[in-house]
Formats: structure tokens, C-alpha cells, sequence
């Protein structure tokens, strides 16, 4: 598949988003905030697009595979907006561009952003992704903290052939404003190649990786400080050293190597309102 999908219309809804080139892929500089507000304007008041907006996240571990492995890569070239979930990445942005990242932009801060705005205005949201517990306990806590979010639908991430095509249809057919997709790196990037085609009725697509880990409470964030400055990696090898250790060895040294050499300086650009 992985073909390249152009729509006029998703490029303008997209065109008024800066960008930079960062360790290789082109992110949005744009903040929390301002990329809750874009995804609420595109389908509020009524939709400006006419396909599924595919919305993802970049860290240095998605720089370094990237770079490494060119099916990922055009994975997340396909995407219509990228925006920066890794410190790392907005410090150095602000050596090497003139318009440099405002924040980091971690999607489990930016889904409260846009839950309370979706709540505000009567937008849908499904939840797919995760196992069947931690999907569960996720969709419960968020229903606790929002109470007037409409959350049309939820579904682990563990089906496959018919089970998984037929329960994309049914996804279609509830058409949510936002389609959040938790499957992990490349495995969600992958899936919205493989079944935009059949969401059509669906908004905002935005991938989410171990969103739903955090959302259900399994698994918890680094200190505040430790995010900061950029070490909450340091953080997520001490809860799980054996499956993140060699990762982050691996992946880390490219990511700077790639922040580096891979970013070219930018003109000035208008920033999208706040």
C-alpha cells in the first residue's frame, strides 16, 4: 500500500500550519493549545475535509527508525501534520531554526485539551487500541473526568482479517469526530495507511501510542522536571528496563546524530492563533 494520498482539500485545512525540518521529518510549530484549537476548527462547526485527517507524533526514537527503516518512514511522511512529542527535539530546535518549537506537544496533555473541547461542543470521540482492560479502564476515566464527552464507541487493539475490517466499518458507520488509535509504533501508523479509505465518515484520525496506558492509570508519567529538560525517557527505562533498555541505547545516539545533521534552518513563518 504506503501509496501517497493527496486531497486539496486536506492540504489547505493544513496549509495555514508552520512547519520545520527536524532530524529528518517535518514537524509542526505549533503548540498544545493551538493544535487542540486545529483539530476542533476542522470538523467544528462543520467539516472541512472530505477524508479523515491523519494527525501523528514524532520523538527521537520515531526520528532514528525513520531513518533506519523506509517503510516508517513514509508512513509518517503520509501524515498531514506531525507534531513533536520529545524535548529533545524542541531544545534543539531552538539551535538550529529560527522558528523553533514553542513545546512539546505529548499526547496525553493534548487529548484533555481537545476532550474539553469536544465536550464544549458536542464532538464524538471513539477509542481504539490498547487490550481489553487497559481500553476499558482508559474509556471509565476519561468518562469520569469529562462527563459530557460523547465517546460513541471503544475497542482493544488486538483484532485482526474480517474481525478487524468488519469493526473498521462499524467505526465508519458511528462517524466520531475523532478516531484516537493506540496500536504503537509503526502498527497505528499502518493501520490509518491501510483503512483511511474505509473511515471516510470519520474526522480526525490522531495516533496515539501508549495513550491509553496513561489514561487508565497502569502506567505513570515522569515527573514533571524529568520532562522538562528532556529525560523522561531516563524515566519509562527505570519502570521497564528489559523492554526499554536496548531501545533507547540504540535509538537515542541516532536521534541526536540525526537532530544535529538532518535539521535545516527555517525563514520566519506566521504562527497559527492561539
Amino acid at each position: 500500500m504506503l501509496e501517497r494520498r493527496t486531497n486539496p482539500v486536506g492540504r489547505a485545512a493544513t496549509a495555514s500550519v508552520p512547519r520545520i525540518s527536524l532530524g529528518g521529518l517535518r514537524l509542526a510549530v505549533i503548540d498544545i493549545e493551538q493544535t487542540a484549537n486545529f483539530m476542533i476548527d476542522v470538523v467544528f462547526p462543520v467539516r472541512r475535509i472530505n477524508r479523515p485527517l491523519y494527525l501523528t507524533s514524532a520523538n527521537g526514537e520515531v526520528l532514528a527508525r525513520c531513518s533506519t527503516e523506509p517503510k516508517t518512514d513514509q508512513l509518517f511522511r503520509t501524515a498531514d501534520l506531525i507534531n513533536a512529542d520529545g524535548q529533545p527535539l524542541v531544545t534543539v530546535s531552538r539551535f538550529r531554526s529560527s522558528t523553533p518549537l514553542p513545546e512539546r506537544v505529548a499526547t496525553t496533555d493534548l487529548f484533555e485539551v481537545v476532550a474539553r473541547k469536544a465536550a464544549e461542543t458536542g464532538l464524538t470521540f471513539y477509542m481504539f487500541g490498547a487490550d481489553e482492560a487497559e481500553n476499558a479502564a482508559a474509556v471509565a476515566n476519561v468518562q469520569e473526568m469529562f462527563p459530557d464527552l460523547r465517546i460513541v464507541g471503544r475497542c482493544h487493539g488486538y483484532l485482526k482479517g474480517d474481525a478487524l475490517r468488519s469493526k473498521v466499518d462499524e467505526i465508519n458507520a458511528l462517524a466520531p469526530d475523532y478516531l484516537w488509535v493506540a496500536l504503537g509504533v509503526p502498527y497505528e501508523q499502518a493501520f490509518v495507511d491501510e483503512f483511511t479509505s474505509r473511515l471516510s465518515n470519520v474526522g480526525v484520525i490522531k495516533t496515539s501510542g501508549g495513550l491509553f496506558n496513561f489514561l487508565s492509570g497502569s502506567r505513570a508519567r515522569a515527573p514533571k522536571w524529568m520532562q522538562a529538560v528532556g529525560l523522561e525517557w531516563a524515566w519509562r527505562i527505570w519502570l521497564e528496563p528489559r523492554r526499554l533498555l536496548w531501545r533507547y541505547l540504540t535509538t537515542n545516539p541516532r536521534a541526536l546524530y540525526l537532530l544535529f545533521n538532518k535539521s535545516k534552518p527555517s525563514r520566519p513563518q506566521r504562527a497559527l492563533r492561539g
